[in-house]
């Protein structure tokens, strides 16, 4: 290595010397190739920034947990220090959630080309959050002094990296354990099977001004400047299609809504696959208000934003309301309602079907979506106005 990794370690000033050229290939800033943000040579730079602490996240596989994973950051800096470097691998459809993230250095989108780019570094510890052969062969082959989460074994099966973590990995095969014995939010158990200290941090989730005024803009241009907003998420994930409620359950959800709060503004929110059917809901509900799903998703998170109450299924737009704090009401059929932690901030409208949760992708009769008292997610936004 052309390089002593212990220099990094004492705090020592990494300076390369080639052809009379001095550079720090360890500087934050620096990339080597093209000049740094204060377009500075290295010799003599003030800004010199050592990277401390390498940290690799591998966090592939659902949104959501993407976010949900944005609650180790700050865990991750209290052990490892403030000054360490934290690179996220992501798929390109997630990055834009750790956009603008302060406690995240560098975003990393998946791909073939970049994981050869992660194998050929060095880190002082790597996370992998997913239990995917993908991500766990990576982990696997990254060169680290600590290994946290799931990896590969060598007969090609899914193990946990760690010993912390065998209670996460007992989950993921034990029915009986995760449906009906646990009780431990999933924030801790990400924590405490990463060997973090778990505090019950929040998650990170950062909006630019321009983002801010936007929205700003859309409040004003809408005629909601003054009003409380209560949104509706009508979508979910295709893998678990029943994690939302039909179309005309939302019908009359609206309906209900305006009812009950003829004070405050309904408002539609979804990306480019709940465009038709928020169309279909504003044509027949008078003065709902159905924001545009083709902006992309920084935008679609500044229109769940615009909300002070958030109704949703157990999705992403439910991860993005946590993180901006809103107040949300859920409701849960297939999924595991006791892994979720509001943070005190909403309410959990749980099936009583006695075969919920299942987690099945499909269903011939799913009674805990069709069977929903709507009315009951009134009352769960009732709770906020009180």
């Amino acid at each position: 290595m052309w390089y002593n990794r212990a220099d990094r370690i004492t705090e020592t000033h990494v300076m390369e010397r080639i052809g009379g050229f001095e550079y720090s290939p360890d500087c934050r800033y620096f990339s080597g190739y093209k000049p740094c943000r204060f377009k500075r040579m290295c010799a003599g730079c003030t800004h010199y920034s050592p990277q401390g602490t390498r940290i690799l996240i591998v966090n592939l596989d659902a949104m959501g947990d993407v976010l949900m994973t944005t609650a180790m950051l700050k865990p991750l800096r209290r052990k490892y220090g403030d000054d360490a470097h934290i690179t996220w691998l992501t798929r390109s459809n997630a990055a834009p959630l750790l956009e603008n993230n302060p406690l995240v250095d560098r975003i990393v989108e998946y791909s073939p080309e970049s994981c050869t780019i992660l194998v050929n570094q060095e880190f002082d510890a790597v996370f992998n959050c997913d239990k995917s052969e993908n991500a766990c062969a990576l982990l696997n082959s990254v060169k680290a002094g600590e290994k946290y989460g799931f990896g590969l074994s060598p007969f090609g099966t899914i193990v946990p990296a760690n010993e912390e973590n065998a209670y996460n990995f007992e989950m993921g095969l034990n029915d009986e354990l995760k449906f009906r014995k646990n009780t431990l939010e999933g924030t801790r158990i990400l924590h405490e099977g990463m060997g973090l200290e778990f505090k019950r941090d929040e998650y990170v989730l950062v909006q630019t001004e321009e983002e801010q005024e936007f929205m700003r803009t859309f409040r004003n241009e809408n005629g909601i400047a003054d009003m409380p907003v209560i949104g509706i998420h009508t979508g979910c994930s295709e893998m678990y299609p029943n994690k939302k409620l039909s179309v005309r359950q939302y019908i009359d959800l609206c309906s209900l809504l305006k009812d009950a709060f003829p004070s405050a503004a309904v408002v539609l929110v979804g990306g480019r696959a709940e465009a038709e059917r928020n169309a279909e809901i504003a044509r027949d509900v008078e003065g709902v208000l159905n924001t545009p799903a083709t902006l992309g998703l920084r935008r679609g998170i500044g229109f769940i934003d615009l909300c002070d109450v958030l109704i949703t299924g157990d999705t992403c737009a439910m991860h993005i309301g946590i993180a901006l704090k809103k107040f949300i009401v859920v409701f849960f059929g297939v999924s595991c309602a006791q892994e979720i932690d509001l943070y005190g901030r909403g309410a959990a409208i749980v099936s009583d079907c006695e075969c919920s949760p299942c987690w099945k992708r499909e269903c011939a009769d799913p009674k805990c979506v069709t069977e929903i008292d709507l009315n009951s997610l009134v009352r769960g936004a009732e709770t906020y106005f009180q």
